[in-house]
């Protein structure tokens, strides 16, 4: 089951009328033979809800600083043409009460609740976006995380990790951005990547005729999936786990950079692909902050000097967190500099922060 959640609003100049108001309103619920439950809202404006045949449930506000909302719903099963009726006769009979006093009417698409294929997922800065995703692809879950693989008509199938939108289809600037966005030679480079489990930026590198890349991805059903479910993003690279030039080892990232410190082993270019900047430094957030600042000083630790680290910031909106973490390359085990650039990612309807991270 799913219900469907119609919104309409009256800005207005000043409060309305309530008795007016909701007089000429009765007529219509008494048509549809919707029946009227009036609440005390001590003192702060009218509030009534209506309930009507086949599930339909009406709360009328009228609110005492201006606003007057009108909330609506249906089962999904419900006749839509019905309800916009209902919807257009309303906001019809308010246009006429309220005429004069009108600064802005809004109403917006109905939001769909409890549906099978889940459209809703939030922004890196907290809005809410509806996808139009069609269908579930692949839903299951590893012992780290949540997976989850959503068909969208734009921006083909969406990798989702733990309720975050990872990647979709339709990402290549992404996988640019984080790889130098086209400014670098990786011919005859060794190249390190941390995460990557989509395959995007392994499949793109190995079109640049590298050395060697060595891929580090913790989690197997996220390989498993992507190589079945996005194969627009990675191509055949994650068919085998060894290639002429690459190899993915399935491994925490952390233990076998350490390892890579004590050997003096390093690299041309470390592209980490792990995780986003933490929005807060709120306490929840401190394990990740920690996480970071491991896997950046490790990092730098395996560059070679006149090597390159490539990373995803954030929202380009969420300018405490970058500005956190540019503090932070501050307090590396040696000294660095950076670069970032802004660019569009298209699946994550948001502008998104690149880093490029060298050694002094």
């Amino acid at each position: 089951m799913a219900l469907r959640h119609y919104t309409l609003d009256f800005t207005l100049s000043a409060p309305a009328d309530c008795p007016s108001t909701v007089r000429g309103l009765q007529s219509i619920f008494q048509e549809q033979e919707m029946t009227e439950t009036v609440h005390d809202t001590e003192g702060h404006g009218y509030l009534a809800t209506f309930v009507g045949k086949k599930g339909r449930f009406v709360i009328l506000r009228l609110h005492s600083q201006g606003l007057v909302t009108i909330d609506l719903q249906c089962c999904e099963g419900d006749n839509i043409a019905q309800v916009d009726n209902l919807l257009n006769e309303l906001e019809n009979k308010l246009k006429t009460l309220l005429h004069g006093s009108i600064k802005r009417i809004k109403r917006l698409p109905a939001l769909t609740r409890g549906a099978a294929v889940d459209r809703y997922w939030p922004t890196a800065d907290g809005r809410l976006v509806e996808y139009d995703i069609d269908r579930v692809v692949y839903d299951e879950d590893s012992v780290y995380q949540n997976i989850k693989i959503l068909h969208s008509q734009q921006f083909g199938n969406i990798l989702i990790l733990n309720g975050d939108v990872n990647l979709a289809e339709s990402d290549l600037p992404y996988t640019e951005a984080i790889m130098g966005s086209g400014r670098e030679d990786y011919a005859g480079k060794e190249v390190l990547i941390l995460g990557g489990g989509d395959g995007g930026i392994l499949f793109e590198a190995v079109k640049l005729k590298p050395k060697m890349i060595t891929m580090l991805e913790i989690d197997q059903m996220v390989i498993d999936g992507c190589r079945t479910h996005m194969r627009k993003t990675c191509g055949n690279v994650l068919d085998n786990l060894k290639g002429d030039c690459y190899q993915v080892l399935v491994e925490d990232c952390v233990p076998v950079l350490k390892k890579y410190v004590e050997q003096g082993r390093t690299f041309d270019y470390v592209i980490n692909d792990l995780t986003a900047v933490p929005i807060s430094t709120a306490p929840e957030e401190d394990s990740t902050w920690e996480f970071l600042r491991l896997i950046l000083d490790l990092s730098i630790k395996v560059l070679r000097p006149t090597g390159k680290y490539f990373t995803q910031g954030n929202c380009a909106n969420l300018i405490v967190a970058l500005t956190q973490y540019e503090e932070q390359l501050g307090k590396l085990s040696c000294p660095v500099d950076f670069s970032k650039e802004v660019v569009c990612v298209p699946s994550y309807m948001e502008l998104w922060v690149f880093y490029t991270i060298w050694k002094k």
